[in-house]
């Protein structure tokens, strides 16, 4: 899991870091509005932690932008504004949750956990379902009630971000961002290798679904 921490305090931007880290977390870190909106927008984290006093833009204006721009990854506000009115304020512009400083790493840590298992159709023991299939957050793994099937850390990533937005066509830039990130050169053309891959092991393991190509866009899930 990724996660974007948009925090102008860098002392506790870097501790609150390492401690996401050893939770097993990816993360990402930015010091002021203007790039956490930026980062925001790449579409690549699965939660973001944004701060509301910042410089360049302060984090309700983050919020509001990437909500008008489409963007559902669940948001976390981190703030010394703690006041019930700046709560309501944050949660009316699209926040998911509020926690105000000073507060405790244990209780951050189980908010974060929270937020995570509503992404999508995440279930209690870590695991991403769609339709007949299952896909096993820990050990990488697409698994039916008949089989199941090992996945590469590629594969896993793409057919996660699959997963996680079922109802839409993921286009080639999302899914190169998602599993080879920001500054990869990897090429859209060796994408169609990776799905091919993909959809084999969709079939061995009797999935009732297969991943449709839309010619110019990208890829989404169809059934059969």
């Amino acid at each position: 899991m990724r996660i974007l921490l948009v925090e102008d305090e860098k002392e506790l931007s870097r501790a609150l870091a390492k401690m996401l880290m050893t939770e097993g977390y990816d993360v990402d870190t930015v010091y002021d509005g203007a790039d956490g909106l930026s980062f925001s927008l790449s579409g690549l984290y699965d939660l973001i932690i944004l701060d509301v006093i910042m410089p360049k833009k302060n984090g309700f204006e983050v919020l509001t932008e990437i909500r008008r721009r489409g963007l559902e990854t669940p948001v976390l506000m981190l703030t010394a504004l703690g006041d019930e009115k700046d709560k309501v304020a944050g949660l009316d512009k699209g926040a998911d949750d509020y926690l105000a400083k000073p507060f405790s790493y244990g209780e951050l840590s189980a908010r974060i956990r929270a937020l995570l298992r509503r992404r999508g159709k995440l279930v209690a023991d870590n695991r991403l379902v769609y339709s007949n299939t299952t896909l096993d957050l820990s050990a990488y793994t697409l698994s039916t009630a008949e089989k199941s099937i090992s996945l590469t850390s590629k594969e896993f990533e793409l057919l996660r971000y699959l997963f996680e937005y079922p109802n839409f066509v993921a286009t080639k830039d999302d899914l190169i961002l998602k599993a080879w990130g920001l500054d990869s050169d990897f090429e859209s053309n060796n994408l169609e290798v990776y799905i091919s891959f993909i959809r084999k092991k969709l079939g061995h393991v009797g999935a009732d679904f297969s991943i449709e190509a839309v010619r110019g866009v990208g890829y989404r899930l169809t059934k059969k």
